[in-house]
């Protein structure tokens, strides 16, 4: 009996140094995001890869004048649909020739004011940036964190030019300035705002100047 009660004593030590090792296995390490991360992901940059259709139209309102034009994006294909009151382009950005340049350029300009958020990832490596945990936002005032990016001086349509991000807590961007050639003087400054969950994308659909009637906003936008 004494040998019989010594083997279970045996066997449960046994089972408990057995947990015990298993408490002790190394846990895999959280990778920490960059405050780029951090931003894009506010905006629903994790849902990206799910999207294989976005459409929206680029429209821009100054004193009495209104400038628009239609988008088609296949992120997927890098399909591309430009429609106008004058015309329809069709093209992939996978092979563009000096023809379409002009073109693309305007797909680029729109779609970095769609998806400003998302270019912070998908540019990371064309530009240095700088945070500042509060500095004070140019329209509001207000105490936010400022993200400064400013793209390399070769590559791009427009080499050189600076952004200032302004966001909250939150990460998700309320205003921004646009310094052209990373000049220090602000070229143009606006809001980001009426934001809408689209497919998980967080888009802001209106950006104003102050004190100005200026508006650059979207409509149409679908996302699939």
């Amino acid at each position: 009996m004494k040998n019989y009660i010594l083997g279970i004593m045996a066997i449960l030590l046994l089972s408990v140094s057995c947990k015990d090792d298993k408490k002790e296995e190394p846990k895999t390490a959280i990778k920490e995001l960059t405050i780029l991360e951090k931003v894009a992901n506010a905006h629903g940059f994790e849902n990206w890869k799910t999207i294989s259709h976005i459409k929206y139209t680029f429209n821009v309102d100054r004193d009495s004048s209104h400038f628009e034009r239609t988008w088609l994006w296949e992120p997927k294909t890098n399909n591309i649909v430009l429609t106008t009151r004058e015309d329809t382009v069709r093209y992939n950005r996978m092979s563009m020739d000096s023809t379409i340049m002009k073109t693309d350029g305007g797909f680029i300009n729109d779609k970095f004011w769609l998806l400003g958020p998302f270019q912070l990832v998908w540019d990371q490596n064309n530009f240095t940036y700088e945070h500042e945990a509060t500095s004070d936002a140019p329209i509001s005032k207000e105490a936010m964190q400022k993200l400064t990016i400013v793209y390399g001086s070769e590559g791009g349509y427009t080499p050189g030019d600076a952004y200032d991000f302004y966001f909250g807590k939150d990460y998700r961007i309320k205003e921004w300035v646009f310094r052209k050639g990373n000049q220090e003087e602000p070229s143009m400054i606006t809001s980001w705002e009426d934001y809408k969950n689209l497919n998980g994308l967080h888009i802001a659909g209106m950006h104003k100047m102050p004190d100005s009637n200026f508006m650059l906003y979207f409509t149409g936008i679908e996302v699939k």
